[in-house]
């Protein structure tokens, strides 16, 4: 099995991603999504998630038979605060970061990316992404659907996760911190982020 994650500058880039996914035959609980809360909210048609999601923790984020987008709920994940998700890589995000010892691990969201495949590096630049406001999509698939995967998500012009690394060091920035307040974008920036596409 191969793990394969990419990193949207818009939920609906995400959101057509994750249904282009499930058209192609992935099943949708082999799909996971964890997207800014505040950018999702208020943009991107939050009547899909759970009524349950918002007290019921991780077991609102498994995802179902109805498809990966009906599963959606709220989770806290250090470092990012309350994000709108679903699937196994948020469920695995929260119980990650409450079993991490401090000083030994990197719980939340850079820990499971690590433990799927992701470097170091990319695995701090994809949090912080998602942290300011973009959207992660994560698939896992047999090795001989890989390739496949891979090219349907990049039909929806994932970031560059170099190129983010360069720009987001640029500022100033050095790794993803699990500590930090969680991030809320401006209305300006929401405004930015919603005028890339899809929304």
């Amino acid at each position: 099995m191969k793990t394969i994650s990419h990193v949207y500058d818009t939920y609906g880039q995400a959101r057509a991603a994750v249904q282009s996914l499930e058209a192609s035959g992935i099943a949708s609980r082999d799909i996971s999504m964890v997207a800014n809360k505040y950018v999702s909210e208020r943009y991107a048609h939050l009547d899909e998630v759970s009524s349950t999601g918002a007290g019921a923790g991780v077991g609102a984020v498994a995802g179902g038979s109805a498809g990966l987008l009906a599963g959606l709920g709220l989770v806290a994940i250090p470092g990012l605060g309350p994000v709108v998700a679903a699937g196994w890589i948020a469920a695995t995000a929260v119980g990650a970061a409450a079993g991490a010892v401090a000083g030994a691990t990197v719980g939340g969201l850079v820990g499971v990316l690590q433990e799927a495949g992701e470097p170091e590096v990319r695995a701090h630049v994809y949090s912080e992404a998602v942290r300011r406001g973009a959207t992660l999509v994560t698939a896992k698939v047999a090795d001989v659907d890989a390739a496949r995967v891979r090219n349907i998500l990049e039909e929806h012009e994932p970031i560059d996760p170099q190129r983010r690394e360069r720009e987001f060091r640029a500022e100033g920035w050095q790794r993803f911190d699990p500590a930090a307040p969680p991030y809320r974008p401006s209305e300006g920036e929401i405004e930015r982020i919603r005028m890339k596409g899809y929304l």
